[in-house]
């Protein structure tokens, strides 16, 4: 079974970091692109970051020098470190897969790029 498990969300002080972990099972992680969104009450979800299999990196303008994605090959889990948090990085994480690509393309950050997702962790920024 093809499986993505998001853990790491929680509350956190402005300012404060958090590490999400995807952790994936049932396909061959190596050979995939693998993405993280997020979602807020109320509004679309939107790409924050995404990894291609040879560790090329992406992100959102809103993260960028703050947000670091990365990948452990060897243990199926993609990691997003996340620095200096805002309020407005509240929402749910989710991680998601393209099934179809091992590159993040040019619309990674569109959520209909992606076909396998996780249920996704709660982050919560306090101000």
């Amino acid at each position: 079974e093809v499986q993505l498990v998001e853990s790491g969300g929680g509350l956190v002080q402005a300012g404060g970091s958090l590490i999400l972990s995807c952790a994936a099972s049932g396909f061959i992680f190596d050979d995939y692109a693998i993405g993280w969104f997020r979602q807020a009450p109320g509004k679309e979800r939107e790409g924050v970051s995404c990894i291609s299999s040879d560790g090329t990196t992406y992100y959102a303008e809103s993260v960028k020098g703050r947000f670091t994605i990365s990948r452990d090959n060897a243990k199926n889990i993609v990691y997003l470190q996340m620095d200096s948090l805002k309020p407005e990085d509240t929402g749910v994480y989710f991680c998601a897969v393209d099934s179809h690509g091992s590159w993040c393309g040019a619309k990674w950050y569109r959520p209909m790029e992606y076909d396998i997702w996780g249920q996704g962790t709660q982050v919560t920024v306090s101000s």
